[in-house]
């Protein structure tokens, strides 16, 4: 799986988040362009979800369908007054809305229901 996190992100994530903590990253249904990425930080893993990534201190974890857009993904933070904090985009993406908050990956399924489907 490649993932990116940025310097900038790299060091917000080390700063805030505590050693049982993680990024959660999921995938859904959502803005112009179909789907769109949502990230949580938290301690419990829900069922069917593993580690994904690691890099020192930062771990993401996702869950099986979302984790099929994840290849490519860059983290990256943004201390901009309107629209700061993590940011999420995919090098891999075929398309994105006008304002960036979501994607659309050439060659795999729309998702339906709000759930990325097979």
């Amino acid at each position: 799986m490649n993932i990116l996190v940025k310097d900038r992100a790299r060091q917000v994530l080390e700063e805030k988040m505590g050693p049982e903590e993680f990024l959660r990253v999921t995938v859904t249904e959502g803005g112009c362009a179909g789907l769109t990425y949502d990230a949580r930080v938290d301690t419990v893993m829900k069922d069917g979800e593993t580690v994904v990534f690691t890099s020192g201190a930062i771990r993401v974890v996702s869950d099986p369908e979302s984790g099929r857009y994840l290849d490519g993904l860059i983290i990256d933070f943004s201390d901009e007054l309107i629209g700061g904090g993590l940011k999420l985009t995919n090098s891999k993406a075929g398309s994105t809305c006008g304002c960036g908050a979501s994607f659309t990956l050439s060659g795999f399924p729309v998702a339906e229901d709000g759930k990325c489907c097979n």
